[in-house]
């Protein structure tokens, strides 16, 4: 009957997509199988790789310094490569002091202070904290005495009282609930991102998306910036943290740092001669080299890099007033 054979296609239809379907699952088997594969691969040589970076031994100094941070004669360069990216850095840093770094784009600023923390290792010379190469350190204990902020502010998902304390070992001053709140509203104020923060719905309890896609650019660096804060290291390192900035908030911000954390040595890397001319030492960086290291005032007269700089930001009056 035509009712049959109606019900028997409906059936052999069926049947039909689904060995058609199998063969399409197959063929996009044989297509991913190899992207897979390689991509495995490549997650293996990672994963399989030897660390170049040792872990030391040393937790703590034994003799005592005044001296935070060391360069001699430090360069360095991928591995591979046949020019250094940075050469022939010297620098001291004394503790409690401001030192700078400035240069044009790829003068190798951001992996002058990438090696203190040891995500790079020198290739030659000396990077000493404390009066210890960073290569003897217990990593943990090494970076430990550091707060670091990045050039792109990192946010994690959460709220911002857990971004602000994120990577804070838990101890026994930040167990007490009412202590740790006000050292987070402290660092906060200090990086002067309680400003925005208390005009929040839920204050330090409001939402964070992943990557801080609810917030602005100079919202996102205020938090960074107030994270190391809280931390209270004995070194701070700002990689270009106070660019998504306006100028009023950069110097409000640098001010409350000075007094606030006035025994905490600083390392500042900044495009901007406002940012940094009032450091205890600026080191410049032209091409991976140091082309000079000095106060503001002796690099305006004796540093012609630092000069066009300067020249390129300030009015020859404001530069004029200073010498």
């Amino acid at each position: 009957s035509r009712l049959n054979i109606f019900s028997d296609m409906v059936v052999f239809s069926s049947y039909a997509v689904q060995v058609i379907m199998a063969f399409m699952m197959l063929t996009m088997i044989f297509v991913l199988l190899p992207r897979a594969s390689v991509s495995a691969k490549r997650v293996n040589e990672v994963l399989l790789k030897n660390l170049s970076i040792k872990d030391g031994k040393v937790v703590k100094p034994e003799t005592q310094t005044d001296i935070a941070v060391e360069f001699r004669n430090v360069s360095f360069k991928y591995p591979d490569a046949e020019d250094y990216v940075v050469e022939g850095i010297n620098f001291t840093v004394k503790k409690g002091e401001t030192a700078a770094f400035i240069g044009g784009l790829g003068s190798g600023k951001s992996t002058v202070v990438n090696l203190i923390p040891r995500f790079y290792d020198a290739s030659g010379g000396e990077v000493l904290v404390d009066g210890v190469n960073v290569k003897e350190y217990n990593l943990h204990a090494l970076r430990n005495k550091l707060g670091y902020v990045s050039q792109k502010a990192v946010m994690f998902s959460g709220t911002v009282e857990s971004n602000i304390t994120f990577g804070t070992e838990f101890t026994a001053a930040n167990r007490d609930g009412r202590k740790k709140s006000a050292q987070i509203k402290k660092a906060a104020e200090i990086s002067q991102a309680a400003e925005f923060v208390e005009n929040m719905d839920d204050k330090y309890s409001s939402a964070v998306s992943q990557g801080g896609a609810n917030l602005s650019g100079g919202q996102k660096q205020r938090l960074s910036i107030a994270r190391a804060v809280y931390k209270k290291p004995e070194i701070n390192i700002f990689d270009d943290s106070f660019s998504a900035l306006d100028y009023k908030t950069d110097r409000t911000l640098r001010t409350a740092l000075k007094k606030e954390l006035a025994d905490t040595t600083c390392l500042i890397v900044s495009q901007r001669i406002g940012t940094i001319k009032d450091a205890d030492k600026i080191v410049v960086l032209d091409g991976g080299k140091q082309v000079g290291a000095g106060t503001h005032k002796e690099l305006l007269e004796n540093c012609e890099v630092y000069r066009e700089i300067a020249y390129s930001q300030l009015s020859k009056e404001e530069l004029e007033k200073e010498l």
